[in-house]
């Protein structure tokens, strides 16, 4: 990766005026108040990895598909595939810094049908965030259950548990409508929190007088409790189960597409969010080793930590409990919540920037509301309402089941690594592609078509089952294509519709500086 001392002056983008004239190149004008530095990009990304969320909310997976083997190699193996991709997605970013982020360098970077490609990569791209802001909101709601739990002796029902998500939600959508200015601040603690909650529990993790594993058990024991051991085929491979355990981490690093959602509040956006991008996947992967290696180093008991996902979700809760007490065990949970607390709102900020540019290109039913600034504070307003109130609905069939909820969110991580991937590729084919001050040189290629292939593989791995027998009407079973299959078909069935004649074409006044039908080409 490089950033050139000396670029071309047509590159030279060091100050808001800069800033503001490379947009306009690109065919849209500044709206969004531009007050994030480098480090407030940075933190909304980093923020939504949280790897206080992800990684203590589905720990439960890779503990049944191979164990600490899984959790630890395989955190490291994922992350390294992962930085892959992120790479590959900045060395973009930096040549497109649009709110738009993969939909438009995807319409950008086709050969040809370019608002086809746009369209189908906006609508993976916009859905798969509201389920995502919906997860980790939700995931917020269990972890402060777990605290509820812990600190009171009494399990909340669903429905108890459904109105602390509404007020985690409500809470995101009114801070993010407060302004950007805001949002930075709130990123900025974030981050650090994120950073300090972590050092906090592996410091008391491994002070607590308890007996910890060995380094050689927590990096390669294996354990299979999918259900699949001994029964044959491909499912009964010991390294299927190691494969689907690496769903944790690939769950956890995800998001960090937000660094280029916010790339137009960025001052120096044609480096910074690029670097925005790389730097949370990087420092995300560290510090979640680091933890991951404490938290399963702490174990006591195996099973008894299995089994209480089934009571409050959290294994790690009860590793936490069984290390350092009642007391000491809350207060790391409590650190948890409050790092997915933060995590949830960042996600907002993301998926509402997304879904403003996705209005302004007029792709959303009703985009001239969605697309609308608030003058005073510079920020999508309606926007942000809008994703609160989807992610909401979307929700609503966790009152009565998770597993029906859960089943629909997980079209989030696969229909937003479809996102990820589908841009990358396209930049590959793309023979004028030129790369901007932010790049990765010689370096490009192989990691471009490394982070392909390792997401068409992470794709078709989310599609199989996790758990035996994982046939329809057994709980057990995937959803995830189904879902997949949904979005595909309604993104489909809405450009035949309507879509193939005003997106991109009849778009809401005021908000471009070239034709619409000019705004995908060089």
């Amino acid at each position: 990766m490089s950033v050139p001392p000396s670029p071309p002056t047509t590159q030279r983008h060091t100050d808001d005026d800069d800033d503001e004239g490379m947009l306009a190149s690109l065919g849209y004008k500044q709206e969004l108040h531009r007050g994030m530095s480098g480090f407030s990009n940075f933190a909304v990304s980093f923020s939504i990895i949280s790897i206080l969320a992800g990684c203590i909310t589905t720990y439960y997976l890779a503990m049944d598909a191979g164990g600490p083997l899984a959790i630890n190699t395989g955190w490291l193996i994922c992350g390294a595939f992962v930085l892959c991709v992120a790479l590959a997605m900045a060395e973009i970013c930096s040549v497109y810094p649009t709110a738009g982020g993969l939909y438009w360098w995807a319409g950008r970077l086709a050969q040809r049908n370019k608002r086809e490609w746009a369209w189908f990569v906006g609508w993976f791209n916009f859905l798969g965030e509201v389920a995502v802001t919906a997860s980790i909101d939700y995931g917020a709601a269990l972890t402060w259950s777990a605290v509820w739990t812990l600190a009171t002796g009494d399990a909340l029902e669903l429905p108890q548990v459904f109105v602390i998500f509404a007020v985690i939600l409500l809470l995101h959508a009114l801070l993010n409508t407060f302004g950007v200015n805001l949002v930075k601040l709130l990123s900025s603690v974030s981050a650090w929190w994120h950073v300090v909650g972590v050092a906090v529990i592996v410091v008391a993790l491994w002070v607590a007088p308890i007996k910890h594993q060995s380094l050689g058990w927590t990096f390669t024991h294996y354990v299979n409790n999918t259900g699949f051991a001994g029964t044959g085929g491909l499912f009964g491979l010991p390294i299927y189960a190691f494969l689907v355990g690496l769903l944790m981490a690939q769950y956890t690093l995800t998001g960090y597409d937000a660094s280029a959602h916010v790339a137009e509040e960025t001052k120096n956006a044609s480096v910074e969010a690029p670097k925005g991008i790389v730097r949370s996947v990087w420092v995300s992967i560290v510090a979640g080793s680091v933890l991951l290696v404490s938290v399963t180093a702490a174990i006591q008991d195996y099973d008894t930590a299995r089994k209480a996902a089934d009571a409050n979700g959290l294994p790690p809760a009860q590793i936490f409990l069984d290390a350092l007490g009642e007391r000491g065990g809350l207060a790391l949970v409590v650190i948890c919540g409050v790092a997915q607390f933060f995590c949830g709102m960042a996600s907002v900020t993301a998926n509402s920037r997304m879904s403003y540019a996705f209005s302004r290109d007029n792709a959303l039913p009703g985009s001239p509301l969605w697309a609308r600034i608030n003058p005073r504070t510079g920020t999508p307003t309606n926007s942000i309402w809008l994703c609160a109130t989807l992610s909401f609905i979307l929700t609503i069939p966790a009152l009565w089941n998770q597993v029906a909820f859960f089943a629909v969110t997980s079209v989030a991580v696969i229909g937003l690594y479809i996102a990820y991937a589908t841009p990358i590729l396209l930049r590959r084919l793309d023979p004028d592609f030129r790369q901007g001050r932010w790049n990765l040189g010689r370096w490009s290629a192989p990691i471009g078509w490394i982070a392909v292939v390792w997401v068409g593989f992470i794709v078709v791995l989310f599609l199989l089952p996790q758990y035996a027998p994982g046939t329809f009407g057994d709980p057990t079973f995937n959803f995830a294509p189904i879902t997949v299959l949904a979005v595909g078909l309604f993104a489909l069935g809405s450009w035949v519709l309507g879509g193939r004649r005003h997106f991109m074409r009849d778009v809401p006044e005021g908000h471009d500086t070239r034709p619409a039908d000019e705004l995908l080409l060089d």
